[in-house]
């Protein structure tokens, strides 16, 4: 990995993670909202199994070249 990505990732590295945690807790919201009977561990741990399977498909991709010339 070039000085530049490892340099440009790490200036955006707060941002990415925010984003992120917006993602899942926006996530928490909704669920609460439209069953507000849910038991929050259990929700939270269903998303974060739904965010994990999407990023290991993202690291399949990466691995297979879909974002080679991006």
């Amino acid at each position: 990995m070039s000085d530049a990505v490892i340099q440009e990732l790490a200036v955006r590295k707060a941002e990415i993670e925010k984003e992120l945690e917006l993602l899942f807790k926006m996530n928490m919201k909704i669920t609460d909202w439209d069953v507000p009977e849910a038991d929050d561990t259990e929700a939270a741990d269903i998303i974060l199994n739904i965010m994990e399977k999407k990023i290991q498909q993202l690291r399949e991709d990466v691995k297979a070249g879909k974002y080679e010339n991006y």
